[in-house]
């Protein structure tokens, strides 16, 4: 008796199934509709998250939010006036790396559509007039250059000039501007300078940190608000945690240097979802004369 094949049927199935297959394509999925949060890995589509205010729907963390963004999100629509919009930085060292100081000015002037990290002017909120400023990080990590901290400074002195409310929203990870030098340091004391001599008002300077807030940013303006509210989960302090780690020789809490850390050693005064800042903000006025 002839000995059976084995591997007959499996030869059918085979060409029975490659005609149906082999005319089909792969549908690609275009790129930029979807985003994976990077603290839980829900994916997210993109028009939902923006819905939402660039807040993860499952796990509540609160992406990076641009300038603009926050200046619609906050401010009265159309109310925003902007102040010393041209003012962009210069190149005073001629400093030269893997890319030129000024090669990475225009890189993100490109990328973000701004001329630089600080956006300041003044709007309403609920038609009551504020000045109002914010650091985008995506701009060179939002760090303080000579720029930012002249806005910053002018911001402030508009603000006293017109007895205006002060609003600064700090979203910096850079701290500090290195392409400038010791022209970058200097702006903490400039910036801190001017609200020493608003804080002699009778208006309160309203700091709002932001993920992350890090370096000469919060050891200079940013902590110095009258009121100082946060967006949970920020990273907010002046060397990361891994440099202190590596200095005191000592392994960190969990939850070191974010918002609700501080909140609970008292360097801030509240946590503050993304959703509620503005009616926040609207409460607050309201007990400003």
């Amino acid at each position: 008796m002839a000995a059976k094949d084995e591997s007959k049927p499996d030869m059918e199935l085979k060409a029975a199934v490659t005609p149906v297959t082999s005319g089909l394509k792969k549908k690609s999925i275009p790129a930029g509709l979807w985003t994976k949060c990077p603290s839980c890995s829900h994916v997210m589509f993109n028009k939902s998250l923006k819905e939402n205010l660039l807040v993860c729907q499952k796990c509540d963390y609160h992406f990076i939010m641009g300038a603009q963004d926050r200046i619609q999100h906050i401010l009265d629509p159309k109310s925003f006036k902007e102040i010393n919009p041209d003012l962009v930085s210069q190149d005073p060292l001629g400093f030269e790396g893997t890319k030129s100081y000024l090669d990475k000015l225009k890189a993100d002037q490109k990328k973000t559509g701004l001329k630089e990290a600080c956006v300041t002017g003044e709007g309403k909120i609920e038609g009551r007039s504020v000045a109002f400023g914010v650091t985008d990080s995506r701009f060179i990590m939002g760090s303080m250059g000579s720029v930012v901290g002249e806005k910053i400074t002018r911001l402030v002195e508009y603000a006293l000039e017109r007895k205006l409310p002060l609003i600064i929203v700090s979203g910096s990870g850079g701290g500090a501007r290195m392409y400038e030098g010791a022209l970058s340091l200097m702006q903490m004391a400039k910036t801190s300078v001017a609200l020493s001599r608003y804080q002699k008002g009778s208006k309160p300077f309203i700091s709002i940190l932001t993920n992350p807030t890090m370096g000469g940013v919060m050891a200079s303006f940013s902590s110095l608000g009258d009121i100082i509210l946060a967006e949970p989960k920020a990273l907010i302090g002046f060397a990361g945690p891994r440099v202190i780690e590596q200095t005191i020789r000592q392994k960190l809490p969990g939850d070191f240097q974010t918002s609700e850390f501080l909140l609970k050693h008292g360097m801030i005064d509240q946590v503050v979802a993304r959703s509620a800042l503005r009616s926040s903000l609207h409460k607050i006025l309201d007990c400003v004369p």
